[in-house]
């Protein structure tokens, strides 16, 4: 188990892990900023410069999971995480990880007025174990400030909040560890799909709306917008397999077999290992059926319907290029054989 320490800089994460360790038995605290910080050391200068922060490395995010997984495996027990996490699509994504691995995450959100998070930064010195020393590095954890302030919107909602303003932080352990014991804060509840061990057959459906706008959902689990759709299971049609995705994804039972547009292999790429990609044409969905669709709240976040132009912002590269030759499919009435998104001639 993991119990996740949230919250801004100043907040009381790391001596609140300390503590911790104390109250909660075989524990041992993991702080995924020491990955940072070899990242600075192994990666290009050149690639560095390409992010303002280290978690927005996807090598950043992935580490921080398999290391959790190693760590566990290594000690057992819990491990206490403090780490600031501000961005959904990156708590989705590491805590989606974990999930798949069946590590269960207790998410704690550690809160404070913001005079006593700025008077907690300015006294900060070389021993703080927060990111950074000096007048640079605490302007930096100024500057984050708006960003807590702006995720408060979805961290309120989605972890146990205990407030630290008047608290010390053997206090806030106690609470912490007490919330933990009781269950008050419970295992986040998100999809578990386990990681695949090779190559896999996918199945996507495309559902229209009377603007001929494609259908997208926002998974909980990973990041970027995705299609209706999953992992053909064994001995399943793959046509089978997208409609019954569908009916568990957003509740809508399709009447007849989707007709298939595209079979696309995607080419192992670790940690990835790729397989077959195939998109069906699920047709028209109707202002009232759209009405009816519902999402499961472990699994996806949010849906829309969307022009193509729209879904280049939303997908990923690669999901992207395969709507596109999709649609074009569904314009000429053909199936496209097709390889890492580009068709074969």
């Amino acid at each position: 188990m993991i119990v996740w320490i949230n919250g801004a800089f100043g907040a009381g994460k790391t001596s609140t892990a300390r503590e911790l360790v104390d109250l909660i038995p075989d524990s041992t605290v993991y702080d995924p900023g020491l990955i940072g910080g070899e990242l600075a050391r192994l990666l290009p200068q050149k690639r560095l410069a390409e992010v303002s922060d280290y978690q927005d490395l996807p090598i950043w995010r992935r580490l921080v999971v398999d290391t959790a997984a190693a760590l566990l495996a290594e000690v057992g027990g819990v491990l206490v995480v403090p780490m600031t996490l501000l961005r959904q699509d990156y708590r989705d994504e590491i805590f989606g990880g974990l999930a798949s691995r069946r590590i269960p995450v207790r998410h704690v959100l550690l809160t404070a007025d913001e005079t006593i998070l700025r008077s907690r930064i300015a006294a900060r010195d070389d021993a703080d174990d927060d990111p950074g020393t000096g007048e640079r590095n605490r302007q930096w954890a100024y500057e984050h400030i708006e960003s807590y302030r702006t995720a408060l919107s979805w961290l309120t909602g989605d972890a146990h909040t205990v407030d630290t303003s008047a608290l010390t932080a053997r206090q806030t352990a106690e609470s912490v560890a007490e919330a933990v014991r009781t269950g008050v804060a419970d295992a986040c509840d998100i999809v578990q799909t386990p990681e695949p061990t090779s190559e896999t057959v996918a199945a996507g459906v495309l559902l229209f709306d009377e603007q001929d706008r494609v259908l997208l959902v926002d998974p909980t689990y990973k990041p970027g917008w995705e299609f209706p759709g999953g992992v053909v299971e064994a001995g399943e049609p793959p046509a089978r397999a997208g409609i019954r995705e569908v009916a568990e994804e957003i509740g809508i039972q399709l009447t007849g077999v989707p007709r298939l547009l595209v079979i696309d292999w995607e080419q192992p790429v670790p940690p990835g290992y790729g397989g077959l990609r195939l998109l069906f044409d699920g047709g028209l969905l109707s202002a009232e059926l759209a009405a009816e669709l519902l999402l499961p709240g472990t699994e996806l976040r949010g849906w829309r319907f969307v022009e193509e132009a729209e879904a280049a912002e939303l997908l990923p590269p690669v999901r992207y290029e395969r709507l596109r030759w999709a649609l074009r499919a569904r314009e000429s009435g053909t199936v496209l054989n097709m390889e890492n998104g580009v068709p074969l001639v």
